[in-house]
């Protein structure tokens, strides 16, 4: 019986063949199949690896003590700084590039002047998703690109997508949809991105929606409110703006 590496490192505490990064490196690709180093390096704490991994689950940050014997899974945090050393790391391994995005496959929606952005994974029969579309409606000066991205929990939900990208008016077909719950007629059948769109959130390893994805690369899963997404688009679109 196969069990993936982070079923079994909940448990806190594996055994690794032995000491050295090339037999960490060796043990952890062989024992859990498919999983691949990134990257071995010293954490802040002195006789303890972190260890940057990339598997069917996606990214995951892990630590090795310095003989290699047990490996362990959970936050690393700076106490003086009140920094979350692990979720710093894991927001870097899992960037998004801004400029890979196929923006021409999103519904843009526009508020004001567009000028802050935010690309969003999100499935038209999702109840979240919708909730979160009336959050982003909220928002001023901002350019929604939105990835429909049916799951395969809402059966329905690709067929609606569809009809939207085929409507006249996208960007009124989707808010129809998502805040009255109109869904559009007319066909269904017309060239469309939602495979497209799939193809990439896998790549992505988008497994849940909402999913945000901002300017300089953060990923946000989940719902957010619109009071936070409004400051989160300003420190994000501030900070890529810089770069």
């Amino acid at each position: 019986m196969k069990f993936t590496l982070t079923a079994l490192l909940l448990a806190l505490v594996t055994t690794v063949a032995s000491a050295g990064e090339s037999d960490i490196r060796k043990s952890i690709e062989s024992g859990f199949p498919g999983t691949r180093i990134t990257s071995i390096a010293k954490s802040p704490i002195s006789g303890v690896f972190e260890v940057a991994t990339d598997g069917p689950q996606g990214p995951l940050v892990i630590y090795a003590d310095d003989d290699g014997e047990h490996l362990l899974v959970g936050d690393l945090l700076n106490v003086k700084t009140k920094r979350n050393l692990t979720r710093e790391r894991m927001d870097k391994l899992t960037e998004v590039k801004w400029d890979s995005l196929p923006l021409k496959n999103a519904i843009k929606v526009v508020k004001g002047d567009g000028s802050r952005k935010v690309a969003v994974f999100t499935d038209p029969d999702c109840p979240y998703c919708k909730k979160a579309e009336g959050e982003f409606n909220k928002l001023d000066n901002v350019t929604v690109y939105n990835f429909a991205y049916p799951l395969p929990m809402h059966p329905d939900a690709g067929r609606k997508a569809k009809l939207v990208w085929c409507s006249k008016d996208r960007t009124k077909a989707w808010q129809d949809l998502m805040l009255k719950g109109i869904v559009p007629t007319g066909k269904s059948d017309c060239e469309n991105p939602i495979d497209e769109n799939l193809a990439l959130g896998e790549k992505l390893r988008v497994d849940g929606t909402p999913a945000l994805i901002f300017p300089n690369g953060k990923r946000i899963p989940g719902y957010v409110d619109a009071k936070r997404l409004d400051a989160m688009l300003n420190i994000q679109n501030d900070k890529s703006a810089k770069n």
